[in-house]
C-alpha cells in the first residue's frame, strides 16, 4: 500500500491539530508538515485540502500583509473545526488502538 493512500484519510486531521495551535498560512503548513515528517506533501495536495476544509467550515480564511511580498490568506480554525478535530483524535485514537493490536497479536499467527 502507498503512503498516499494512507495519508489521505489523516492528513486533514493533523492540518486541523496544526491550526488548533495557531492561525497559519499555506506555505508555514506545508513547513509544519515537513518538520513532522511528512516530506512528501506538495502544494498540489495541500492547497485543495485547505480550500476543502474551509468550504466545509472547518477553517476560515483572512487575508493580510505580508513583509515578504504578496498578501497571505491566513487560516483559523472555527468552532466546528475544532469539533471535527476532536472527532479526527478520537477516532484516530481507537484506530491506532485496533491496528496495534493486530500487528502485536502474535498468538494468532
Amino acid at each position: 500500500m502507498k503512503q498516499t493512500q494512507l495519508l489521505k484519510g489523516v492528513l486533514d486531521g493533523c492540518v486541523l491539530a496544526i491550526l488548533a495551535k495557531h492561525e497559519s498560512y499555506g506555505y508555514e503548513i506545508m513547513q509544519a508538515l515537513h518538520r513532522y515528517g511528512f516530506e512528501s506533501i506538495v502544494g498540489g495536495t495541500l492547497y485543495p485540502l485547505l480550500a476543502k476544509l474551509e468550504k466545509q467550515g472547518d477553517v476560515t480564511g483572512t487575508i493580510k500583509p505580508s513583509p515578504d511580498g504578496p498578501d497571505r490568506k491566513y487560516l483559523t480554525l472555527t468552532a466546528q473545526g475544532a469539533a471535527s478535530l476532536a472527532e479526527f483524535r478520537q477516532q484516530w485514537a481507537q484506530i491506532g488502538a485496533q491496528v496495534a493490536a493486530v500487528m502485536g497479536d502474535k498468538q494468532n499467527e
